[in-house]
């Protein structure tokens, strides 16, 4: 369900935008996304957990807001962003 060390350093080193970036909005989206994934797969087994049910919401909600705040300020990397997430 969660994601192992080598996974979030993959996605880190993908998005980054310099050596040591963790915390642009690409990086921090693309966290959420893989988790947001691996919740979702959970979610499909154990349908009546709730309390992961609001963890996913949440999530979603975070990243929709970092997503705003980028198309805000600079509409190029979200628009790159959201095509190599393939997120709606």
């Amino acid at each position: 369900m969660a994601l192992t060390r080598d996974q979030k350093l993959d996605i880190i080193k993908k998005f980054a935008r310099e050596k040591g970036d963790t915390g642009s909005p690409e990086v921090q989206v693309a966290l959420l996304t893989a988790q947001i994934e691996s919740l979702a797969a959970h979610l499909k087994d154990h349908n009546k957990d709730t309390h992961s049910r609001r963890g996913l919401l949440s999530m979603v909600a975070k990243r929709r807001r970092l997503l705003a705040y980028l198309s805000k300020h600079d509409r190029e990397r979200f628009e790159k962003l959201r095509a190599d997430l393939s997120i709606k």
